[in-house]
Formats: C-alpha cells, sequence, structure tokens
C-alpha cells in the first residue's frame, strides 16, 4: 500500500512539474521557453510577407498569380458542389428501400389477381 502512495506522489510530482513548465508565460519565466528561444523576437516587427500596405485611398495591386488561382478556386467549387448534389444515390439503403417497395406492389398484385378468381 506504501509503494502505491509512493508511486503516486512521484507521478504527481511529475505531472505538476510539465504542467508548470507548460503554464509559463510567452517571454516569461526562467530562460529559453518554447515559443522564445535564441533566434526569435520578442514581438514581431514589419509587415506580414514583407509587404507594407499601400498608401491610404488606393488598392492593393494583384500579382500576376492571383487572378488565375481565384477563378480555378471559383471554379473547383462551383463543379464539385453541382456534381456532388448531382450524383446518383447508390447506397444500400435506397437499394433496399425500392426492393422493399417492389415486393410490396408484388404482393398488392397477387393479393388483387388472387382476390379476383374467387
Amino acid at each position: 500500500m506504501r509503494a502505491i502512495s509512493t508511486a503516486a506522489a512521484a507521478a504527481g510530482g511529475m505531472l505538476r512539474a510539465r504542467v508548470r513548465s507548460a503554464a509559463r508565460v510567452r517571454g516569461g519565466g526562467e530562460g529559453a521557453g518554447r515559443w522564445t528561444t535564441p533566434g526569435h523576437e520578442e514581438r514581431p516587427k514589419g509587415y506580414i510577407f514583407n509587404r507594407p500596405p499601400p498608401p491610404p485611398g488606393e488598392s492593393r495591386k494583384w500579382e500576376d498569380w492571383e487572378l488565375p488561382c481565384y477563378v480555378t478556386s471559383f471554379l473547383t467549387v462551383v463543379i464539385l458542389g453541382v456534381g456532388l448534389n448531382a450524383k446518383p444515390d447508390l447506397t444500400i439503403e435506397t437499394w433496399a428501400h425500392e426492393k422493399a417497395l417492389e415486393r410490396l406492389k408484388q404482393q398488392e398484385l397477387a393479393a388483387e389477381s388472387g382476390g379476383d378468381a374467387e
């Protein structure tokens, strides 16, 4: 019983140490952390993709790859949307439902023709 409580205490200590190290605040704590290793900066400087924003009142000029990429993406979504909505329903449930309806119709016809013969 004593060995179990000792093992539980050791596991709890290891868990607390892991949680404490994972809960460190970015840039805080003792030394370099996961996101603040040497070579990383505390705060980003500059602009995303190293592109300054256009002056006020002007719009950004598109690059030559953007229009074909956007048109192709839009057409892909449209073709997939139409194609996937128009595909035939080939599930086993639909097939079984159709077969069950055929059998019911055959049973009704057999019952009608059997009742006429009497």
